[in-house]
């Protein structure tokens, strides 16, 4: 399954994007420093389960456009117009949302801002508050972003797969499942440059700070928080402040499990998704 084979333009910005399948929608966002495809073991099961899937690469991620003007904002909050324009583009009112990383601090902005879009909310471990960027990639900057924009590709290529690595409980599953493309996305002559232009120099927590005071007016959304136990890149802590935070919110915590939830317990997370969905419909009924 291709999951992003259309392309749009979004105020003038190539986006990458897929639909598949029938029923109630769904919109799912990725995270940094990874893509769409990240969601390859969640689609199908969600198509099984009669959803209506959408999902696309983020403006500056993946498949969709890298901009070469600097001034693009690819900021978590310059990603709130994108998928409101893809709303549009798509003909939805409103989705069940799903967001993992910055996917969920974009879902948060969509929620506090909008919520007449969003169905129900699932946030998997997401960024929040000054939660990020991680203590490991505040590390990895101070060494200054010229150096690490102009390392050799050898040298990129190897730090960037430890760093991937470390959002894995299962990093032997990584490294032969996805991992290298997760790498060559942000790698060359294109990937490497974006990746610091597009994402690594908006690791800011002020975009997500900008609607902490107001995650309370998500408790008039039905919300689920999905964390993996293990997660070296945002910790646990982080979920229990969300859901204390969210009134009514559900917490789901993963065993043996750390950021990347999608790989070490696809399986969880999307009967999760499934029944959270699920039981919101019922509700309704």
């Amino acid at each position: 399954m291709k999951l992003v084979p259309e392309n749009t333009l979004i105020d003038g910005h190539r986006i990458a994007w897929g639909v598949h399948g029938e029923g109630a929608p769904v919109v799912l966002i990725h995270g940094t420093p990874f893509y769409s495809r990240v969601w390859r073991r969640i689609v199908p099961g969600l198509v099984d389960a009669g959803y209506r899937v959408y999902l696309y690469d983020l403006l500056g991620f993946g498949h969709s456009e890298r901009p070469r003007d600097p001034d693009v904002d690819t900021s978590v909050s310059g990603q709130l117009p994108v998928l409101l324009g893809l709303f549009e583009h798509w003909g939805l009112d409103s989705a069940h949302v799903v967001g993992h990383d910055i996917g969920g601090a974009i879902a948060q902005q969509l929620g506090v801002l909008h919520a007449a879009r969003v169905d129900s909310l699932t946030l998997v471990d997401c960024v929040s508050y000054d939660s990020w960027p991680s203590p490991r990639t505040r590390q990895q900057l101070q060494t200054g972003l010229d150096n690490l924009i102009t390392a050799g590709d050898a040298e990129h290529r190897a730090h960037f797969r430890d760093w991937m690595l470390s959002a894995a409980f299962d990093q032997q599953a990584l490294a032969a499942g996805p991992l290298d493309e997760f790498v060559d996305m942000v790698a060359g002559p294109v990937g490497q440059g974006s990746l610091f232009q597009h994402q690594i120099m908006h690791y800011d927590p002020r975009h997500t700070l900008s609607v902490a005071d107001r995650l309370q007016e998500l408790g008039s959304l039905p919300v689920q928080i999905v964390w993996g136990v293990d997660d070296a890149w945002q910790v646990v802590d982080w979920a229990h402040r969300l859901h204390a935070d969210i009134p009514g919110s559900r917490l789901q915590l993963l065993e043996n499990c750390g950021h990347l939830v999608s790989e070490d317990q696809p399986e969880k997370l999307l009967t999760l998704i499934r029944e959270f969905i699920g039981s919101q419909a019922a509700n309704a009924a």
